[in-house]
């Protein structure tokens, strides 16, 4: 399945300013999952649309560690908070999104803006594939890093989780109300001329 039109769903909470292709839009973070398993064909293009990011000098600092099976999975459990635990256990797929802090010149000042660009990339392709993607930092890093074995020259950036999106109703009450896409901020907050605080006119 490509997403190419702007979902129903989607519409009523998101229109852009100016005219935009409706991945974009469509592209948001539900919590309901499917018990479905991801083809893996379908999983490892997701990888290859992040491993084309840009990244500065082309170090291509991101790594991901997979967890597609319920044996890799548990060890994940132990170390996400609860409130996330009790919708992502559904999820077929959980991804720890890493990246290398140093080159082989030192610090690697852009390790996180090119991970995140990598990250987004993988969203995007996502959501054409018609699957559904959840980051989440409500984790313990220390606990993460020493199951998952990350080494020290790795910053944990995010956890995410990937798989079919199910029905709302599928979830505990309480995340049932948040189940719906966000919209944003006026795109004129987010621009800036010439020098900070100027706006754009």
């Amino acid at each position: 399945m490509t997403n190419t039109t702007l979902q129903p769903n989607v519409a009523k909470f998101r229109q852009p300013t100016y005219e935009i292709d409706p991945v974009y839009l469509n592209r948001w973070s539900p919590r309901s999952f499917l018990e479905k398993e991801v083809p893996e064909k379908d999983l490892l293009s997701l990888f290859e649309a992040a491993r084309w990011a840009p990244s500065g000098y082309n170090l291509q600092p991101w790594k991901f560690i997979i967890a597609r099976d319920q044996k890799s999975r548990e060890k994940f459990y132990p170390f996400i908070y609860e409130n996330n635990l009790k919708w992502c256990e559904k999820a077929p797929v959980l991804v720890m999104i890493i990246s290398k802090t140093t080159s082989e010149n030192g610090l690697n000042q852009s390790h996180t803006f090119d991970t995140g660009a990598a990250w987004g990339f993988l969203a995007l392709e996502a959501t054409r594939k018609g699957l559904i993607t959840h980051p989440m930092i409500g984790f313990d890093y220390d606990k993460a890093r020493t199951s998952l074995n990350i080494p020290e020259d790795y910053a944990i950036q995010a956890l995410v989780a990937i798989g079919y999106q199910g029905e709302k109703e599928a979830l505990p009450e309480p995340f049932q109300e948040r189940e719906q896409p966000n919209s944003r901020v006026p795109l004129t907050d987010l621009l800036f001329n010439g020098e900070f605080g100027e706006p754009v006119k």
